[in-house]
């Protein structure tokens, strides 16, 4: 009995190990179940919108404080919103971006964060974009309360699709105002507050597949506009390269694009879950919603927050995977995004809003990037690469940018350096400037810059006729400058 005892003890003990220690279950992820079926350029771009999003929010975390600036250790806060744990430190994840955030010592040492001048004009110009763009996100918000159940959705829910739609940031209060004539904020008696659909808009009741269609001819625009009903315009295909090798369906995919199916603004409640009708539609409200997106992109969390609302299945993600000609899902990271397939070209965007060309701007100042040779890569935490030293060099010191031959670049650093000694014993002994910040950005940064094209330079073989020691003296006098800051 005593054995038995210590037996049956023993596997409990053994079934709470494997409990505490187990992170998923036995099936299959999403990323093995569809690793051959990966498209790299849309991947590429993935990573690109990821890199992004992180110099969004920061900027975005500053934009909200006095003059713009913040103490780095106020910053730590939003390292779950950046994905930078620890022991990652913040200070080198903002001075990778040197063309967009300045970091400064006040008297007291203090470490402060703010945005270059580059980055406030980018804010400047985005707040007039989004002012530009609210006409056409009221539309497309106000077609979302049209496809919904309800004709009503969370605002809670609505504002993780904020940047997606264009939304200003204040869109719960001063934007929902402007458009009364199509929607207007109600709160439910537990709490939450919702945006409400006033008067059905029958013109805007038209999917973008439809207005596509009678663009290419294919069908006649109604003079009237009509009650949604059955659609049976087929779903634009696109396929990765490889998909013959390792996706057969045969005559499947055909039967599936001749079938008809709901519009999305009809009402979906008498559909079957389960059923190809049903579906089909789901397929077709999920077009129409990347449809409205500024990059036809979207985090497939945003989109299973409105299953219910949206009358679609509950393993959302299945049905995404299962037609990969319409959507591609990357599964890079612990947040899946879903593209639509037809509005890329490779890597790019066929038509790209003015939003984008801005994000564009933003990801072109910004250093957070890979090895120069393979940059679909993106490396998080890259060190600087060799070949990479010279030319970052060149933009920290707002030389040409392309100066490539050292011989040339050093005769700019030598003059910087000398106008640097210059001016910096008056900067040092300015008292009049009270507690604002008083170091420039490159004391934080220059330093280990100099360090790089140090040893850069040491390793580099002596020619006849080559020699940096001048260069070498430069960078000397300049480290013994930013020390002594």
């Amino acid at each position: 009995m005593a054995a038995f005892l210590i037996e049956s003890n023993r596997r409990s003990m053994l079934l709470q190990c494997w409990t505490w220690t187990r992170s998923m279950t036995t099936s299959k992820r999403v990323q093995d179940r569809s690793k051959l079926k990966r498209v790299h350029d849309l991947e590429v771009v993935t990573e690109k919108h990821k890199i992004a999003s992180k110099m969004l929010f920061l900027m975005e975390v500053l934009k909200k404080e006095p003059e713009m600036v913040a103490p780095v250790r106020s910053l730590d806060q939003y390292r779950r919103q950046i994905n930078l744990p620890k022991p990652h430190s913040l200070v080198d994840f903002i001075r990778k971006s040197p063309r967009l955030f300045e970091l400064y010592k006040d008297q007291k040492g203090l470490l402060w964060c703010g945005m270059t001048n580059e980055a406030e004009e980018l804010v400047e110009e985005e707040d007039k974009l989004i002012e530009d763009n609210m006409d056409r996100a009221a539309e497309y918000v106000t077609r979302m309360l049209m496809m919904s159940v309800d004709k009503r959705l969370s605002l809670d829910k609505i504002a993780h699709f904020r940047r997606d739609f264009g939304l200003p940031a204040d869109f719960r209060t001063g934007w929902a105002q402007k458009y009364l004539e199509h929607f207007q904020v109600v709160k439910s008696p537990d709490g939450p507050e919702y945006l409400e659909l006033v008067g059905w808009n029958p013109s805007w009741a038209i999917t973008e597949l439809e207005k596509k269609a009678v663009v290419g001819g294919t069908e006649t625009k109604s003079t009237t506009p009509s009650m949604p009903g059955l659609l049976s315009l087929p779903f634009p295909l696109k396929f990765p390269p490889n998909f013959k090798k390792v996706y057969r369906i045969g005559g499947k995919l055909e039967h599936f694009q001749k079938l008809p199916y709901l519009s999305p603004y009809a009402d979906a409640r008498g559909l079957e879950p389960g059923s190809k009708e049903f579906d089909k539609r789901a397929i077709a409200v999920m077009h129409e919603i990347l449809s409205f997106t500024l990059e036809k992109r979207l985090v497939t969390d945003h989109l299973t927050h409105f299953r219910r609302e949206f009358v679609m299945p509950q393993k959302l993600m299945r049905l995404l995977l299962k037609h990969m000609g319409i959507f591609y899902v990357s599964e890079r990271g612990k947040r899946f995004c879903v593209y639509l397939t037809e509005a890329y070209e490779g890597r790019e965007l066929i038509q790209k809003p003015p939003l984008v060309l801005w994000k564009e701007k933003v990801l072109s100042l910004t250093g957070y990037r890979g090895k120069k040779k393979q940059i679909e890569t993106f490396s998080d935490f890259s060190d600087t690469e060799d070949e990479d030293v010279i030319e970052n060099f060149a933009m920290l010191l707002n030389l040409p940018g392309d100066l490539i031959r050292l011989d040339i670049l050093s005769k700019d650093i030598c003059h910087f350096v000398h106008s640097f000694e210059a001016t910096l014993t008056p900067a040092l002994t300015n008292r009049d400037r009270g507690p604002q910040l008083v170091a420039i950005d490159a004391v934080t940064i220059a330093i280990g810059e100099v360090k790089s094209m140090k040893r850069f330079i040491n390793s580099i073989p002596r020619d006849e006729g080559t020699n940096y020691s001048q260069l070498l003296s430069c960078l000397e006098r300049l480290l013994d400058c930013l020390a002594y800051l």
